[in-house]
């Protein structure tokens, strides 16, 4: 069994900074993806960034590129997103998630992932 625990959320201004945590305890074999996806109130949940630790391949939504970077740290077994440049549209509730079925390199989605974390509200105020 595999738990995620997510932090690094909180409020921040349009324009800052902040970066996400999730700290994996457990043990996954093999290759596999790991994933941040998002939530705004109303909306569904999408996909923002994923990262195939076989050979580190990411995907990045649209909305993010070239602002958001996924990471990770093996010998910590801890992923992160940081997030520059935030904006208003950047808040939802974000959560990481590990799965064996993703495709690498392509939008990571829900049924695709395993195991997820409680998520961490991220707020952006203009």
């Amino acid at each position: 069994q595999v738990r995620l625990v997510e932090s690094g959320g909180g409020s921040v201004q349009a324009g800052g900074s902040r970066r996400l945590s999730c700290a994996a305890f457990g043990y996954m074999y093999g290759s596999y993806c790991m994933a941040w996806f998002r939530q705004a109130p109303g909306k569904e949940r999408e996909g923002v960034a994923s990262i195939y630790t076989g050979g580190g391949s990411t995907y990045y939504h649209d909305s993010v590129k070239g602002r958001f970077t996924i990471s990770q740290d093996s010998a910590k077994n801890t992923l992160y997103l940081q997030m520059n440049s935030l904006k208003p549209e950047d808040t939802a509730m974000y959560f990481c998630a590990a799965g064996f079925r993703c495709v690498r390199g392509a939008p990571p989605l829900d049924d695709e992932y395993n195991y997820w974390g409680q998520g961490t509200q991220v707020t952006v105020s203009s």
